[in-house]
């Protein structure tokens, strides 16, 4: 057999990494020709988790090896934004990314016929300047997009849109019909960083003008979750291929080396001598954290709905007067990080108030939980208002909420909580989904069939 090797190119930030390598696995398990190398750049900052998640899986996977990236220096100015800081970040670390696949390319050639052959390289959708390294060494360049395909549509019509207008969003805007999303979307959950023009959209749209110099595009989805949009991509004439293969899932749910494994065992614990769909579920996320108002607002509004409730929280934020007593029994408050996976599939969990990160949705309709929407940053609010008014898979708390601006009230969340977890209608959508979420990556199934279409065109195109 002859043996294909990928160069993964990943942004180290966790909740990217964490589908990046499980993609990984899943292709090394699909077809034993292939051999994968992962590029580990670093941030200017403390990537301990990172690194360690990282050198856990590869010792774990002896066909996936790990070269670790030199940090190039960066200059102060990258902190504009972080989709600026992203942007620098990536320029800065192409000289070394290109001496590194290099070298792999000329070991490759001047080996034995027993060597691997590189076949392409696997980018992360904030990589994709990398393109012209692949380009000018003759090896094909795939995106891994990490979140949807209606984000796709979103990136995709981007550049049509600024040829016709030539200018960032505003919050005037009238509502976008952009192609994969079924209804038309108003701008409030349009990610910020569209609106700033010297700060991210600039940045955003050079991305976006860059995607369909890709080879193929793969995406953490499944085609009966989101049939709509990868039809739309199909007869564009433009578009390369769209690669549905998900959902990629960390199912063991350990990737934080950090965890505290005495509190795991203790929510574990509590959630056992709770009744079976009893308890809503609080996480948002490596990033998501509130101000003391909103913290306060929460933890009232949980109180009042009458609910049992496990509530993730990064803040050391006090609690109101009297709470913490009040709620023995009946909540449980875990600081710092949770063991999110094996807590949605735990019987207890009713429901899930989350941030709408890609990855928190996919495990949430796996499990077959109902989410409360609460989005954060990024494309989060474009993923509730999909969730909530286009699929009807969500139960709706916030679409454009922008933690730090706006606030939502005790009364907000203590309605918002007691539909999400009597609305029996949503619930059973959500299991039905998550039994064809489970399908599609079955042997026979619509993942399973288009990893091995990405497989076939990958090494036969070489």
């Amino acid at each position: 057999m002859k043996k294909a090797e990928l160069i993964f190119i990943p942004v180290p930030g966790i909740s990217h990494l964490v589908s990046t390598l499980e993609f990984a696995k899943r292709l090394i398990d699909h077809d034993d020709r292939l051999f994968i190398t992962i590029l580990s750049m670093k941030f200017p900052f403390n990537t301990a988790t990172t690194d360690a998640y990282t050198r856990s899986v590869a010792a774990s996977q002896p066909r996936i090896q790990i070269i670790e990236v030199d940090r190039p220096p960066l200059s102060d100015d990258a902190s504009t934004s972080s989709e600026n800081f992203f942007a620098l970040f990536i320029e800065k670390n192409i000289p070394n990314v290109k001496n590194i696949v290099t070298d792999i390319i000329v070991s490759s050639n001047s080996n034995n016929s027993g060597s691997s052959q590189v076949v392409g390289l696997v980018l992360d959708f904030f990589c994709l300047s990398m393109i012209d390294v692949g380009r000018e060494l003759s090896v094909p360049s795939y995106l891994f997009l990490t979140t949807n395909a209606g984000f796709l549509g979103l990136m995709l019509y981007l550049p049509t849109r600024h040829n016709q207008i030539g200018t960032e969003f505003t919050k005037s805007d009238p509502e976008s019909l952009i192609p994969g999303i079924f209804i038309p979307v108003p701008s409030s959950v349009l990610p910020l960083v569209l609106f700033k023009k010297y700060n991210g959209y600039t940045a955003y749209m050079k991305l976006a003008q860059r995607f369909r110099e890709t080879k193929g595009i793969i995406v953490n989805t499944f085609t009966e979750l989101e049939q709509y949009a990868l039809d739309s991509f199909l007869d564009d004439g433009q578009t390369p291929p769209v690669y549905p293969i998900g959902p990629v899932l960390d199912l063991k749910g350990q990737h934080n080396p950090a965890l505290n494994w005495a509190q795991r065992d203790s929510i574990m614990k509590w959630l056992d001598a709770q009744p079976p769909l009893s308890v809503v579920f609080l996480c948002f996320g490596s990033m998501g954290s509130f101000g003391s108002t909103q913290v306060k607002e929460m933890a009232l509004g949980l109180e009042s709905s009458g609910h049992r409730f496990l509530w993730s929280l990064r803040t050391s934020t006090s609690m109101p007067e009297g709470f913490l007593d009040r709620i023995k029994g009946k909540g449980m408050i875990c600081r710092g990080w949770a063991p999110q996976v094996e807590v949605l599939a735990h019987k207890a969990i009713g429901g899930f108030v989350s941030h709408c990160g890609w990855n928190s949705i996919l495990e949430s309709l796996w499990h077959g939980v109902p989410i409360l929407t609460l989005p954060i940053f990024a494309e989060q609010q474009l993923n509730a208002f999909r969730m909530v008014k286009e699929l009807g898979l969500a139960v709706e708390l916030g679409l454009d909420y922008r933690n730090g601006r706006d606030l939502v009230t005790a009364d907000e969340i203590k309605r918002a909580v007691r539909r999400v977890m009597s609305d029996n209608e949503v619930r059973k959508k959500v299991k039905e989904m998550g039994d064809m979420a489970r399908k599609a990556v079955m042997d026979g199934g619509s993942s399973f069939r288009s990893f091995g279409q990405l497989i076939k065109d990958m090494i036969g195109s070489n």
